[in-house]
């Protein structure tokens, strides 16, 4: 109950926040005054969108989280990050009377960084059940980066458009703008704010008080330098040194970045195994499943074949039932590292009967169980 409470507290603050930051930056737009530079602003803008949410989803392929939190995190970097970042910036302009390059090297990242990872640090209270280490991190925060940044990019490619930000203004300016935030750099705020849903990540698992506490402040410690050091680079002789930091800087950055995600992946995998195989031992499920539980493309054909022998609601079941069992997995392996949250063995037993629940709905692949579910299947062991 408690749970159910703080998700909707979660939602309805989030979901409150966004509508008046929408509201902010609508008026923004509208003080443009130019409708034509706006459209074209936004229609340039969402061309990278979908590709970059295709790349987080396809490393959220084991747990994929809830639509509506994803969703609602793209809104949150939209208009609630960028809308507070908006004020922020603009109380230090006219009362602190900042320079150009003290706001775009300090201001800009810590006011940008921290509204950004304000979304992820909510569900860290709100609704930890959905952040199960570090991956889920870098998700959750790579879609309040792509919003923020799609927002942004609106902001500036209507400024190119009406010439504002001195260039030949017009489409070409805009598109000349287009091709080095859109296509040259789409990756820079989802990656700075990954650093961020990296040291939350670490917070969820780690075993020692002091690292939970100082995770969090380490990943926004480092969002905030990358940040900064991307920015002054656009400073340096008139914008000449971007490409030197993105070549020395940017790209090896994002590769490692990259490279560490699939390798969180793969070692989620490892950890399942081990977890389920533990669960196997303990009567929740049976220990020839998990393969089929834990392999990306054994998950694939189990949801196909499903789908072919007993239609859609058996691929339904099927999928269900692998979404419960990797829940039930990252729980149990918190629990075996004695990070388990103080309600994990509600949490667990709730994991458990919805499986023995979905048991007798499956079907499984010839190659995978002997019967068809509900034959063999462990029907006892409690939580």
């Amino acid at each position: 109950m408690r749970t159910r409470r703080g998700g909707v507290l979660f939602t309805v603050v989030v979901t409150l926040a966004m509508l008046l930051g929408a509201g902010l930056i609508g008026l923004v737009l509208l003080g443009q005054g130019a409708p034509g530079a706006v459209v074209t602003g936004t229609l340039l803008a969402a061309i990278p969108v979908a590709p970059l949410i295709g790349c987080y989803l396809w490393l959220d392929r084991y747990e994929p989280e809830p639509r509506t939190l994803l969703v609602l995190g793209l809104g949150w970097g939209a208009f609630v990050a960028t809308s507070a970042a908006l004020l922020l910036q603009f109380f230090d302009h006219f009362e602190l009377d900042a320079t150009r390059a003290f706001e775009g090297t300090v201001v800009a990242p810590l006011t940008e960084e921290a509204a950004k990872g304000f979304f992820v640090l909510l569900l860290l209270f709100f609704r930890r059940r959905e952040l199960d280490g570090v991956l889920d991190g870098i998700v959750y925060a790579g879609m309040v980066g792509i919003g923020f940044a799609f927002t942004e990019n609106i902001l500036y490619l209507t400024s190119a458009y009406l010439g504002q930000s001195g260039g030949q203004g017009g489409l070409a300016g805009a598109v000349q703008l287009f091709v080095f935030r859109c296509l040259f750099s789409p990756f820079a705020h989802p990656f700075f704010t990954a650093f961020t849903g990296i040291g939350i990540g670490l917070a969820v698992t780690a075993r020692s008080h002091l690292v939970r506490f100082l995770a969090p402040i380490g990943g926004y410690v480092v969002a905030v330098c990358l940040h900064g050091l991307w920015n002054a680079s656009l400073m340096l002789n008139g914008g000449q040194g971007a490409v030197g930091a993105y070549v020395l800087l940017m790209v090896p950055a994002f590769l490692l970045l990259a490279g560490f995600a699939i390798w969180s992946r793969q070692h989620e995998r490892r950890i399942l195994t081990t977890a389920l195989l533990d669960c196997a031992r303990r009567g929740f499920l049976d220990p020839r499943e998990i393969p089929w539980l834990v392999r990306l493309g054994a998950r694939r054909t189990s949801r196909a074949y499903a789908r072919r022998v007993g239609g859609p609601a058996a691929e339904k079941a099927m999928a269900t039932y692998q979404h419960e069992a990797i829940k039930l997995g990252f729980l149990h392996h918190r629990f075996l590292r004695g990070t388990a949250p103080v309600d994990f063995a509600g949490q667990g037993q709730e994991y458990v009967d919805h499986l023995r629940a979905l048991r007798p709905s499956l079907v499984w692949p010839r190659a995978a169980l002997p019967a068809t579910a509900g034959g063999a299947r462990p029907q006892g062991g409690s939580w």
